[in-house]
């Protein structure tokens, strides 16, 4: 399954604001020692939340538009995945420490 480009686009947003780089495939796809991204569209936001299981980190989905993010902010209720916007910017913060 291809990558859309705005997927791609956001991802390498992200990763430069952390001064890391973009890793496609599973798992997360910007990583640092304190933080793990997956980004999401509507369609994966599911598979992106079972992605970023096993990490002891903040993890956070990073929604590609503004439909993503509050169906994201929908489907991490009662989890403790986090929320970005396409900008990287946090929209509900992690409840892992």
């Amino acid at each position: 399954m291809s990558e859309s480009r705005v997927l791609k686009t956001t991802a390498n947003r992200i990763a430069k604001k952390f001064n890391t780089e973009y890793i496609p495939g599973v798992g997360a796809d910007v990583k640092t020692d304190r933080i793990a991204i997956k980004v999401v569209t509507t369609d994966t936001i599911v598979d992106g939340m079972r992605d970023l299981r096993g990490h002891r980190k903040p993890v956070y989905l990073a929604g590609t538009n503004k439909a993503t993010v509050n169906a994201a902010l929908e489907a991490i209720k009662g989890t403790t995945v986090g929320v970005m916007d396409s900008q990287g910017n946090i929209v509900e913060k992690s409840k892992r420490k």
